[in-house]
């Protein structure tokens, strides 16, 4: 009944934690926490790139840019003539695609100067290249009858959009760009239109990987490559053939601009967060190779991410309330830095994005909800020990004080018996045999008691007090000597014969009535525990610095289940319980700890039905 009682509560108990940990998890989950996944996620590019994962074998994409030297060659922005220059020459170089990365303000070119007249003149000639592309950040809404055009003299330019996302209003609010929008409304923007020729795979849109919906459009994630990756050349070194050969040949050029004078030309991204981390132009190429690569990040479900954080609270919830604390911890700690490394390796080797924000967050909350819970119930399980320890401590006591108290008054009555019974044997009155049987039995049965009392008395000295030695410089061969003297009565009653096999020894500082009590014992469980007609062998002899003196019965020998308790306090084995010979069960817990006192060793070694031997070692320097 108490099994099946302790079995419930350990499942009700169980079914708590689930409880609590399942409600953690869904609590943690719905936290909105896109700033610090933004920055793990982050932290992944960078690693993935640092390792050497992440590049490019002959990129089909190459970028002209105007920089500050050109504006120091031409003394200004490239004008209109310029620029049709430049488009005419990378289509002498047989550039696939030509995309113009601008910034235009109310639809006009806001970096390039020039007469209405020179406008006019580029956009009619501009017309004539097929695959020219001149980007913008503007939307054509589904059902938009007109297409999005510059001011005239260049409406006859059509402008295509060419979307850079930043999470300023969403997702992480950290100004990074992360996302490619390449559809809005069901239309489809020009990147995927543009890649698909190096890739027919994604003219079907479903075929892009890791795509995701937002609001009324569908996104992907850039793979990002670290700055430098696309073959970069000055506007300047076009126009004057200073490039290879094959720069261009079937490539996306796109052409931008890195004045350094307006953030509007840069981005954030996860490599820099700084204003001017990376070009426009150099996000658009990162853009397109994405999708010719076809290898976005792959953002795992969210019920994936849920999942996790769950199994992050149970494990935290457990090791925190079942395993000692420094276990915990390591468990703890291995698990942050394992799940952490899956995720950058999967992010590094499949480009699998897998939340860490939410299970990081949940394991360190969990953890620092339930450690002050632990503390607190520790700290009364402690005082609740603490007040049974103090409870225990006074039953022990006045256990003792009662056994010392009674072993006193006992002897008194005794030592009035065996006078008495002395006082019967020298009557002048002589006894007949039952008589004198009688009185033998009496005394012995004193003796047995006043033997059983001095033990309980030892005891008792020895758990209030303790017992200080009065060391002597002994010969133990005497004290033995003395103590088999005391015991030849005893060994002649069951005809048992004490062999003394005892070398020659050095003097050993002893206190001799302790040592004295300990052979004593040893020698009358002998005695006591052997047949009639069988040997005793006392023996001492010299090992090094220590002196080993070792009692050698043929007995009954004692269970190999009870050599490990037999020096316990009140111990007895089940084979003598149940027989008639008498016992306390402290002349061995009295011989070990007087031995143990003289820094010595008492060990025993038996064997049923064959006999036991007791050693004691005791060191010649103590």
């Amino acid at each position: 009944m108490e099994t099946r009682q302790l079995f419930s509560f350990k499942n009700k108990y169980f079914f708590l934690k689930f409880i609590f940990a399942f409600c953690a998890a869904i609590l943690i989950s719905s936290l909105k926490l896109d700033y610090i996944e933004g920055f793990l996620y982050d932290q992944r590019v960078i690693l993935k790139s640092s390792l050497g994962f992440n590049k490019i074998i002959n990129p089909k994409i190459a970028l002209v840019i105007i920089n500050p030297k050109t504006i120091e060659t031409y003394q200004g922005n490239p004008s209109f003539a310029d620029h049709l220059e430049l488009i005419r020459k990378l289509d002498e170089f047989k550039s696939k695609f030509i995309v113009y990365e601008f910034r235009q303000v109310q639809n006009d070119f806001f970096d390039i100067d020039g007469t209405q007249s020179e406008k006019a003149h580029f956009a009619e000639q501009a017309k004539e290249f097929k695959n020219l592309y001149i980007s913008t950040q503007d939307l054509k809404m589904k059902g938009e009858k007109d297409d999005l055009k510059l001011k005239e003299p260049l409406d006859s330019l059509k402008l295509y959009s060419f979307p850079v996302s930043a999470d300023s209003k969403l997702f992480a609010k950290d100004g990074v760009t992360r996302r490619l929008m390449f559809q809005y409304q069901e239309q489809s923007m020009m990147h995927p239109v543009i890649a698909a020729y190096y890739n027919p795979e994604i003219l079907n849109t479903e075929n892009i990987q890791g795509q995701f919906e937002l609001l009324d459009s569908k996104q992907v994630y850039i793979h990002y490559y670290p700055k430098g990756t696309f073959p970069t050349y000055s506007f300047e070194d076009v126009i004057k053939n200073k490039i290879p050969e094959q720069a261009f040949k079937d490539k996306i050029v796109i052409v931008g601009t890195d004045l350094g004078r307006s953030t509007k030309d840069y981005v954030a991204t996860p490599y820099l967060r700084e204003p001017t981390a990376l070009t426009v132009a150099e996000v658009q190429a990162n853009q397109f190779q994405t999708l010719i690569s076809n290898n976005a990040p792959i953002r795992v479900p969210k019920l994936i991410d849920q999942l996790m954080t769950f199994l992050m609270c149970i494990l935290t919830v457990y090791v925190t309330l079942a395993l000692k604390p420094s276990r915990g911890l390591v468990i703890l700690g291995s698990t942050l830095f394992g799940f952490s490394l899956s995720a950058a390796a999967l992010f590094m080797c499949f480009n699998l994005w897998i939340g860490l924000a939410h299970p990081l967050l949940a394991l360190f909350l969990c953890y620092y909800f339930f450690i002050p819970y632990r503390l607190i119930k520790e700290n009364r399980r402690s005082w609740e020990y603490y007040q049974k320890n103090q409870l225990l401590s006074q039953v022990e006591e006045l256990k003792t004080n009662f056994i010392s108290m009674m072993s006193h008054d006992l002897k008194t009555p005794i030592a009035r018996i065996q006078g008495m019974t002395e006082v019967i044997y020298k009557d002048v009155q002589p006894l007949s045999n039952s008589q004198r049987d009688a009185l033998d039995t009496i005394r012995s049965s004193s003796d047995d008691l006043l033997k059983f009392i001095n033990a309980i008395l030892q005891y008792g000295r020895i758990e209030s007090q303790g017992v200080e030695l009065q060391k002597q410089s002994k010969d133990i061969n005497q004290l033995l000597i003395d103590v088999i003297k005391k015991h030849e009565f005893l060994a002649k009653v069951k005809k048992i014969k004490i062999i003394q096999e005892l070398e020659p020894l050095f003097p050993v500082k002893v206190d001799p009535e302790l040592i004295k009590q300990v052979f004593s014992n040893l020698l009358e469980n002998a005695i006591k525990y052997s047949p009639e007609d069988s040997v005793v062998t006392v023996k001492t002899r010299e090992e090094s610095d220590k002196v080993l003196v070792e009692f050698i019965d043929q007995g009954i020998g004692i269970p190999s289940i009870d050599l490990p308790n037999i020096f316990m306090k009140f111990f007895r084995t089940h084979t003598v319980k149940t027989s008639t010979i008498k016992g306390s069960g402290l002349g061995l817990y009295l011989a070990q700890y007087f031995v143990e006192l003289h820094q010595g060793k008492i060990t025993v070694s038996s064997e049923q039905e064959k006999g036991s031997i007791f050693t004691v070692e005791l060191s010649v320097d103590s």
